[in-house]
């Protein structure tokens, strides 16, 4: 079976979501939102902040959706890789094996890349694939539960985080929604003895669950045995839900994504529904498929490029290409040899992906 055959037989607008949310993360190693906003012109700075940077405290910017959609993602690929596995012949303990062995290697690597730093090894639980572990394993064990008690769970799981952020009785911990004196702050203190810079919160991966357990909800509905139609239905009628239940909800719990607040994962939730159910419409139901190509080609080989541009590979590019851009534009303008620099590391990162394609290899934990 050729490249394009495999890459036919799997959800095109499923790799395409997948490859686009791995595209932006992989500019970001590439330092072109950096570039960007360094442009001098005040409107394009804003329009970076607002798009590539997470929101300080409070609010809502495109960057702190990112990863809810990299944890939706795998909720909705994990009834369609379940499915795969039992077509091909694997026993339930063989599949059960793989997803805890996979469960552990997300925790391994969320911890190798951001817990050994060059002067210590240190615990923390905040970064996405450590996270990624707990969500994914929650959400496997519960994969044949009803989509009605998957979307309970979820809400429960809000339900505890948010409970506990507002009645935890620790004094100089019981301001709920104040950086630094919350209980995701006790919590982080509790499993690694100091409060995480950025206040971002361990405890976030309960909360988060809700991503990628509704991503599974999202998965079987559009393996059910229903026309296009009623597939699109349903994902746009469970976003434009949460979409209110979100802003409704924030008149009195701010939208906070360093602690997954109620409102903030309801509002994220609401956007990944709306954005796979529009990528389904257009690519999948309009067969716009060769239009997206560039994108589903980074789909297909997703942590591996993650993994690949955090431990040095955007890097590598970079201290190629710099000195040649720096010497035949630099001299003009520094901003402009930036952005091609920035812009050559993300094609080189791309045509990685490219050319792992074109060898048929998919890389997968």
């Amino acid at each position: 079976m050729n490249s394009e055959k495999k890459l036919e037989n799997r959800l095109a607008s499923l790799d395409f979501f997948r490859g686009a949310v791995m595209f932006l993360l992989i500019a970001e190693f590439a330092h072109l939102y950096d570039v960007l906003m360094e442009s001098g012109n005040e409107a394009l700075t804003a329009a970076m902040d607002f798009l590539f940077h997470h929101a300080q405290w409070e609010g809502l910017h495109f960057w702190d959706l990112i990863q809810p959609f990299f944890m939706f993602i795998v909720g909705v690929s994990l009834p369609l890789s379940y499915a795969n596995r039992k077509k091909k012949g694997a026993s339930e303990l063989q599949i059960r094996k793989h997803v805890f062995r996979r469960a552990f290697l997300l925790l391994l690597f969320g911890w190798a890349l951001y817990c050994i730093r060059p002067e210590k090894i240190v615990f923390q639980f905040d970064h996405v694939l450590a996270q990624l572990s707990f969500t994914y394993l929650i959400s496997f064990l519960l994969l044949k539960s009803s989509s009605t008690v998957q979307i309970t769970v979820g809400l429960v799981c809000l339900l505890i985080s948010d409970l506990l952020y507002r009645y935890f009785p620790l004094v100089g911990f019981d301001q709920a929604f104040v950086a630094g004196k919350n209980f995701g702050a006790w919590f982080n203190i509790l499993i690694s003895g100091y409060e995480y810079s950025g206040h971002w919160a361990a405890f976030n991966a309960l909360a988060t669950t809700a991503h990628t357990l509704w991503g599974v909800v999202a998965g079987k509905w559009l393996m059910e045995n229903t026309t296009a139609a009623e597939k699109l239905k349903r994902l746009i009628i469970f976003g434009i839900t949460a979409l209110a239940l979100g802003y409704l909800t924030a008149f009195f719990t701010p939208v906070i994504k360093r602690i997954s607040t109620t409102s903030f994962v309801l509002l994220s939730a609401a956007w990944a529904f709306l954005a796979l159910a529009l990528c389904y419409g257009l690519i999948d139901v309009k067969q716009w498929v060769k239009k997206t190509f560039v994108f589903r080609i980074v789909g297909v080989n997703p942590l591996f490029i993650y993994l690949f541009a955090s431990l040095g590979g955007g890097g590598l590019f970079l201290k190629v290409i710099r000195p040649f851009s720096n010497s035949l534009i630099g001299g003009f303008s520094p901003w402009l040899a930036d952005l091609i620099s920035g812009g050559t590391v993300l094609l080189g990162l791309w045509y990685v992906c490219y050319w792992l394609y074109k060898k048929q290899i998919f890389i997968k934990i």
